[in-house]
């Protein structure tokens, strides 16, 4: 599947940036799976949320719980409406 809408200028905090590197998850394709319309862990309504804000030019969001060896991470990518750029960081900094 190809990329469904531009990220921008790509940004993320330190924190996050650690915590992937901590868990070994890939940034980078973290953003693929964004870009193609994986929204990752949410629910149904927010999905929909997503499709509409693609079609639209809203912000979008995705959630992307990571689980190596049993640990938890929730990591978010938002997409700004205007599509300028697209950040990495932990629901926590908000």
């Amino acid at each position: 599947m190809s990329a469904r809408f531009p990220l921008g200028r790509i940004v993320a905090t330190t924190s996050a940036l650690a915590a992937l590197d901590a868990y070994g998850a890939s940034p980078g394709r973290l953003l693929a799976r964004h870009q193609r319309g994986d929204w990752g862990d949410l629910d149904a309504y927010d999905r929909r949320e997503n499709e509409l804000s693609v079609r639209h030019g809203y912000r979008i969001l995705s959630s992307y719980e990571i689980n190596p060896r049993g640990a938890s991470l929730k990591v978010w990518i938002i997409t700004e409406a205007d599509r300028s750029s697209t950040c990495l960081l932990l629901p926590e900094e908000y």
